[in-house]
């Protein structure tokens, strides 16, 4: 039986399936889309715990001023980086995403 938490993550974790190669998304405009725009931490819940069975671009999430994830989650926000320039994602001077350039627009698929 699924929980409305459960529900909630599903519905995280599709809008996360649907972020394209080059951009990023935020835990806040997950929250936003999902239905629940207060619940950027939930957000940040539901991806520290996604299986990797799911196989989503998890790399792709960060938070609103475009700072990688913390070293635990990726094994380390190098490998995050690294994964994000392979795709075209561009970053600042001082390491952030330029957000303005690769936020991602669900209306633009």
């Amino acid at each position: 039986m699924s929980t409305g938490k459960d529900s909630f993550f599903l519905t995280i974790y599709a809008f996360v399936a649907k972020i394209p190669a080059g951009k990023v998304a935020t835990y806040g405009q997950l929250a936003i889309l999902s239905g629940r725009p207060r619940a950027a931490r939930v957000v940040g819940y539901a991806m520290a715990g996604v299986s990797r069975e799911r196989k989503l671009p998890c790399h792709r999430v960060v938070n609103r001023l475009g700072e990688l994830a913390p070293e635990h989650v990726f094994g380390s926000s190098e490998y995050q980086r690294l994964l994000l320039e392979s795709e075209g994602v561009t970053f600042l001077e001082d390491g952030r995403i330029d957000i303005r350039r690769h936020i991602w627009q669900p209306d633009e698929d």
